[in-house]
């Protein structure tokens, strides 16, 4: 740096208008391009924030979406549970407004028995002998 420095001083200026002028050019462009650059910068860094913002949301929503697929996969897993435990429950009703399962039952759960007949309980194990 001292090198060009001394060089500048080895050089006498010229005074004309021309070179005042084309100076004068010369550091508006060079002011144009600073401030251009500041700008590109400026468009990067909020182009960085708002795409980086947006894959944040994209990544939170996608996350959202499967837990929400999970939980609607559960639900329609007990959905079908308790479609097929209500259609069991129907058809239990249906089966208790009959007067002889009903008969049936007491007979079998709770020994009650027809005139002249004895009942039996059998252990429903097997003998290990």
């Amino acid at each position: 740096m001292k090198r060009r420095e001394r060089r500048s001083d080895n050089i006498a200026r010229i005074n004309s208008t021309y070179t005042k002028q084309q100076e004068k050019q010369m550091a508006e462009k060079s002011r144009e391009k600073k401030l251009l650059f500041r700008r590109l910068i400026a468009f990067a860094v909020l182009f960085v924030l708002l795409g980086g913002g947006m894959v944040a949301f994209h990544f939170s929503q996608r996350a959202q979406y499967d837990d929400k697929q999970a939980e609607y996969q559960e639900l329609n897993e007990k959905m079908v549970q308790y479609t097929e435990e209500n259609e069991s429950l129907n058809e239990e009703i249906e089966k208790l407004s009959d007067i002889n399962y009903l008969l049936q039952i007491a007979r079998k759960d709770y020994f009650f028995s027809k005139d002249g007949e004895i009942i039996f309980k059998l252990p429903d194990e097997e003998p290990s002998y």
